[in-house]
């Protein structure tokens, strides 16, 4: 089927297709170049804000300040807190900050500080070295002097002192004299003589005898070692002034019971462990205080007990608030009426607590002719048997963890069982 042809009429100016008019599409406008692709935010540099403040100061009598910000685009809470800043000197502050991380300002003394830390340690580490050489040669010298002096004086037959030369001394610091002595020696397989054979062994033991004698005690011999000008060691004396050895020095003085403990300490005496015997009542009582709880936290009442060793009998007891010799005198006092004893029979034995070694006890035992006796220092069990009769007494199923009042404790059942009324 052949296609209609298209008419074009041109006298209407539009062109039909089968009899309809075409759709027409308008062109797109061109964009304006003073809208942006991206809005951006707007900021205001250090100047900007300076002339709007300045702005904004000349027409407050105007009027004009809301013409400004609404130019402007701004609120006026930004232009009270440029205000502030302006007032508080904080220029710097104007300008917009820098947003990231901050790079941390370069001190141009860092370097230098690096170097002189590093050339200080090496510095340091230098003179360690220096001094550590220093001190061994220092000792070197001494020690081989003392050992084998490099000149020494000798006398000869006549009596004259004659001076002989230096010693040479081998690799292994060793004289080579007497290297040589002991390499023939070893070869003729003869043996050296022993130190009580030399000759001059009875003279140096004389001398330290005499030297002894004549010091009389260890400060007077230090003292006249120290006159030699040899600070104290006889091994630096020269000529006629050596005496003897360090050693031979205290054994003599240790002989003459010289040696002792040079600095001021306190000795303690050796304290014997009390051993009392009873072989009747009303012999030998043991005393101590114990502690009953009370009704609040850190309250006690406090149960003193007089224990007779003999027959394990409480002779007198008494459950007060507070621990003190004055109240142990009167229950000592009621006690030794009740039972009749007569004075210089009994003994009292306790431990090394307040109130038994108290001022008023001694002179109340005194008074009475009570015989005491205490504990070792630092030895509990050495008054076993109240320790034992508190545990008794504490152990019992029926003792409660604490007491309401001090009635309450005089009243329990196990005090009152246990210990007899006074």
């Amino acid at each position: 089927m052949p296609m209609p042809l298209t008419q074009l009429d041109t006298a209407a100016g539009a062109v039909t297709n089968g009899g309809r008019r075409p759709t027409i599409v308008a062109a797109p406008a061109a964009v304006s170049p003073a809208i942006s692709a991206r809005p951006r935010r707007r900021t205001f540099t250090v100047q900007d804000k300076l002339r709007i403040l300045a702005e904004t100061d000349g027409a407050a009598d105007t009027g004009q300040i809301g013409a400004i910000l609404r130019r402007e685009g701004l609120y006026s809470s930004i232009l009270g807190d440029w205000r502030r800043q302006r007032e508080a000197g904080a220029i710097g502050a104007l300008a917009p900050a820098r947003r990231g991380p901050k790079s941390a300002e370069l001190n141009p003394l860092a370097a230098e500080l690096a170097l002189s830390r590093k050339d200080n340690a090496r510095l340091t580490l230098r003179l360690a070295r220096a001094e550590a050489i220093i001190e061994v040669q220092k000792k070197l010298p001494t020690c081989w002097a003392s050992r084998w002096p490099r000149a020494t004086a000798s006398l000869d037959r006549g009596g004259r002192r004659v001076r002989t030369g230096q010693r040479r001394f081998d690799r292994r610091g060793l004289c080579r004299a007497r290297s040589f002595t002991r390499q023939r020696d070893a070869r003729t397989g003869t043996a050296e003589r022993a130190a009580g054979d030399h000759p001059a062994a009875a003279e140096i033991g004389q001398s330290a005898d005499r030297a002894t004698t004549r010091c009389g005690t260890q400060s007077a011999a230090r003292a006249a070692l120290r006159r030699s000008g040899t600070g104290g060691n006889p091994r630096h004396t020269t000529g006629c002034d050596y005496r003897c050895s360090i050693r031979t020095m205290y054994r003599l003085l240790n002989q003459n019971h010289e040696v002792r403990e040079r600095r001021a300490q306190l000795r303690h005496p050796a304290y014997q462990k009390p051993e009392l015997l009873a072989e009747s009542p009303n012999q030998v009582w043991s005393w101590d205080i114990t502690k009953l709880k009370g009704p609040a936290k850190w309250s006690y009442f406090y149960l003193y007990v007089i224990l007779d060793i003999y027959s394990r009998r409480v002779v007198g007891w008494c459950v007060v608030d507070s621990e003190s010799a004055a109240l142990f005198k009167t229950l000592f006092d009621e006690t030794l009426t009740k039972h009749d004893v007569i004075p210089g029979q009994l003994t009292l034995h306790a431990d090394r607590g307040g109130p038994m070694k108290a001022k008023a006890t001694a002179f109340l035992l005194s008074d009475l002719g009570v015989t005491r006796s205490h504990n070792r220092p630092h030895v509990s069990n050495d008054n076993p048997f109240s320790e034992s009769h508190f545990k008794t007494l504490k152990y019992q199923p029926r003792f409660p963890k604490s007491f309401g009042c001090i009635e309450d404790a005089r009243s329990f059942p196990s005090v009152s069982d246990q210990l007899p009324p006074t």
